[in-house]
């Protein structure tokens, strides 16, 4: 039986289920000190002076360090660069480990307090007097971009990131807009979202002295590029004399692939003590220092002709990356949403134009979906809004304009009008499939008759994405700082047993799980015969990690190459052990066999042979064990159709998800559970965004609801049974044929929620509301309409 599109339960879960997972936070070492870092209460402030004399005489204080010792060390670098459209160099301040003069938003650490205990390093923190002068802040982006707004850094005129655009001449796109028969405008808020993973940021640094190297255990997503980035930009310490290592971690979205100031911080202060040096964050700490996703502010235009058939697509959006530049944000405005504009639409005419602004705020990252969530939610709301508008179905003006079938091989890939070429889609099945299983004509129906109270409404959203981010050369041209490959190590032991060693790292994506059905359905062994490592640089040669949907369509196919030079060489062995010609043997079940006979020679008898090799090829090494980098030719591109319907309560305001369809297509699936389980979570996170979610802001820069008294998250009795499908439209140039699967599920609801949520509201003449819907907003706009 083959191990592809098999639901095999987790291997990793017995460990985690047990109580014997090993996270950050678990590992103690001798010696081992603790952090409490003494933080801004203010957005923007001078800091005018830092007294630390009190707090180094508090019981168990080992030392306290300020901005002031570490002028001399670089700051923390971004990975991205995005030109101006002039072509200068975008403004890249530097990002200190500790700020010296001056703070730029709430959370920035001042000082660092080191202790015998985690409470006794609290207790002295709270000594530690910082004379602040507080001075104006501004959170909104659009306000940053203005002339006389506050400045985030002194040593530029102005706010402005960079300003970038792609797509058509703007011009020509001017000119559709004004001559189509109907534009729709919108201009809306994409909200700023706390990740929110169970598992606080964790770091801990040791440096032995006797062997001249270092360790950083750290909640990562990305442990070769933390050690790239603190090695080569921060510390300036040799590659060689540095291990990171990401044990077992708790949920990330995102917000742990970044390198952050703790980690080069820990990693940099027990060189100075001779220490082990632990941080582990607090839970206001994870609000307020953990990069924010999202935090658009968007206009956007879509012209129509008489038919229905979109003409032109317009948009402007200020895009707020905090104070400091994390790892990746420059991308996520930019080529992780302006070039997914076209979503599934024929639209011929698109332009784009971005600007980046600094604010007082946390800095703003990947966050699940990254940039597509945003592109997804602008033009579904433009879609549905259109339709309402014209007084056309939405699912007829989504089926009217959908690029048709292409499977990149027989019919080319689809060049967009915003850079990218889509590697293969079929967009009509996915949104009939749902249509079906939602029983469209029935709810209408049903919509239009009811009458106890309650308002209806239904909500529809297509989206794609660009997943498995690749390939180097082409990134690198669009401003990525690394490359985006990845690395597999297969070694076959000499009784048969494999260990796989990959660059992709999990922080709960089941790659345990996946990555050994993979090798044992292709080697035809058990899969209790694999064991999976990753997360440890003195492990694994190098590798990229895990964000964008990239660990099976990159990490995955590494491994295939690995396997692909373990069988060729296996065919050599097994060819002399069978006295035939390779060209003559066969692959399959475990087994080299002679074609058209029963001579065969099983895999464990040629591992053993390519360690044993007594009767073995002439002039062929021993060992079974082979290393692959695989840089893809392409995104891979998953997309689907996602309806929801809701019920409101004219009374309280109240909005119930009754019902949510998804059907996508990621292509090939090799474990359906665990596709399963990464849709209903990136469902859950998008339902949330839509109904709950949320930073608030006061104007001098505090973050009002920092804590999970005040900041709403998606309960379970908030969702429902989630009604999913697939289809499968095979990725073409990857050898698993897979496209992704991990962020689907939060790009695609967020629309389909509000959609339905301004479906219901139809009668009350509103266009738009702002996410996320709460019961409050709703009751004012039905009492206000009424």
């Amino acid at each position: 039986m083959t191990l592809i599109g098999t639901s095999v339960k987790r291997v990793e879960d017995k460990r985690f289920l047990t109580g014997k997972g090993r996270y950050t936070d678990d590992i103690k070492l001798p010696g081992m000190t603790y952090v409490c870092f003494v933080r801004s209460p203010h957005a923007h402030a001078e800091i005018k002076s830092v007294d630390i004399s009190k707090a180094g005489n508090m019981p168990g204080v080992v030392k306290i360090y300020t901005g002031a010792d570490l002028t001399e060390v670089n700051g923390v670098p971004t990975g991205w660069q995005v030109n101006f459209k002039n072509g200068d160099t975008m403004r890249e301040p530097k990002h200190p480990l500790l700020v010296a003069n001056k703070a730029r938003h709430v959370g920035d650490a001042v000082a660092m307090v080191i202790a015998e205990t985690y409470a006794q390093a609290k207790d002295a923190a709270e000594m530690v007097f910082v004379d602040y002068n507080p001075i104006p802040a501004v959170t909104n982006p659009q306000q940053a971009a203005k002339a006389d707004a506050p400045k985030v850094h002194d040593e530029f005129a102005d706010n402005l990131v960079f300003d970038w655009a792609l797509g058509n001449d703007k011009a020509e796109v001017d000119r559709a807009i004004e001559n189509s028969h109907h534009v729709t405008s919108l201009e809306f808020i994409n909200q700023r979202l706390v990740p929110n993973a169970i598992e606080p940021r964790s770091a801990i640094g040791h440096y032995e002295e006797q062997i001249d190297k270092y360790t950083l255990y750290t909640s990562t997503q990305n442990p070769h590029l933390t050690r790239l980035l603190l090695c080569a930009f921060v510390l300036g310490i040799p590659e060689h004399k540095v291990r990171v290592v990401g044990p077992d971690v708790g949920g990330g979205f995102g917000s742990k692939i970044f390198h952050y100031t703790e980690e080069a911080l820990v990693t940099w202060a027990s060189h100075q003590l001779k220490r082990p040096v632990k941080w582990t964050a607090e839970r206001r700490e994870s609000f307020l220092t953990d990069a924010h996703g999202r935090d658009h502010v968007t206009k956007a235009e879509l012209g129509l002709d008489a038919e229905g058939n979109f003409t032109a697509l317009r948009v402007k959006t200020y895009a707020n990356m905090g104070a400091y530049l994390s790892t990746f944000a420059p991308a996520v405005p930019t080529y992780l949403h302006g070039t997914l504009l076209q979503g599934l639409y024929t639209t011929p005419l698109i332009h784009v134009e971005v600007d980046a602004v600094f604010t007082h705020t946390n800095a703003v990252d990947a966050y699940r979906g990254a940039g597509r969530p945003e592109a997804t939610y602008l033009l579904e709301r433009l879609v549905d809004t259109a339709a309402l508008e014209m007084d056309i179905d939405p699912a007829e003006l989504r089926f009217k304009n959908f690029i048709e079938a292409f499977d990149g091989v027989e019919q080319a890939g689809y060049q967009t009008q915003v850079a990218l070429q889509y590697d293969s889609g079929n967009y009509h099945p996915v949104l009939q499939k749902a249509l079906e299983m939602v029983g469209y004509e029935e709810f209408r129906n049903e919509q239009a008759i009811q009458s106890n109270g309650k308002l209806l409404g239904i909500g529809f959203s297509t989206y794609i994405e660009a997943c498995g981010i690749a390939p180097s050369a082409v990134v690198g041209a669009l401003g990525a700082r690394a490359g985006l490959f990845e690395s597999a190590q297969v070694r076959v032991q000499p009784t048969g047993k494999v260990s796989v060693y990959s660059g992709s790292h999990s922080h709960g994506q089941g790659h345990e799980t996946t990555f050994a059905q993979i090798v044992a359905d292709r080697f035809g062994i058990p899969i209790e015969d694999v064991d999976i490592v990753h997360g440890d640089s003195d492990a694994v040669a190098f590798g990229m990690g895990t964000y964008g949907s990239r660990s099976l369509a990159v990490g995955g196919s590494a491994i295939v190459r690995s396997m692909d030079k373990i069988i060729e060489k296996g065919t050599k062995i097994a060819a002399h052990l069978l006295e035939a010609n390779p060209d003559d043997l066969e692959f399959a079940n475990g087994k080299w066999t002679v074609k058209g006979t029963d001579k065969s020679v099983g895999f464990g008898d040629v591992s053993l042979t390519a360690y044993v090799p007594h009767n073995y090829p002439e002039g062929l090494e021993p060992g079974l064990d082979f290393s692959s980098f695989y840089d893809p030719a392409n995104f891979t591109y998953p997309f689907g159709a996602h309806i929801a319907i809701v019920e409101i309560d004219k009374e309280t305001g109240k909005v119930t998800l009754k019902r949510f369809i998804a059907v996508d297509d990621v292509g090939n699936v090799i474990n359906p559970m665990i596709v399963d389980g990464q849709i209903h979570g990136g469902l859950a996170q998008g339902i949330g965004q839509a109904l709950h979610e949320g930073t608030i802001y006061s104007e001098d820069g505090q973050l009002i609801n920092g804590t999970y008294l005040d900041y709403v998250m998606p309960r379970a009795d908030d969702l429902p049974s989630f009604e999913i499908d697939r289809t499968v439209t095979p990725c073409p140039h990857n050898p698993l044929g897979v496209k992704g699967a991990g962020e689907a599920g939060c790009i695609g609801s967020t629309p389909a929620v509000v959609n339905a949520v301004m479906d219901a509201l139809k009668s009350y003449g509103i266009h738009d509301i702002e996410m996320p819907v709460t019961s409050e907003k709703v009751w004012n706009i039905i009492n206000a309409n009424s």
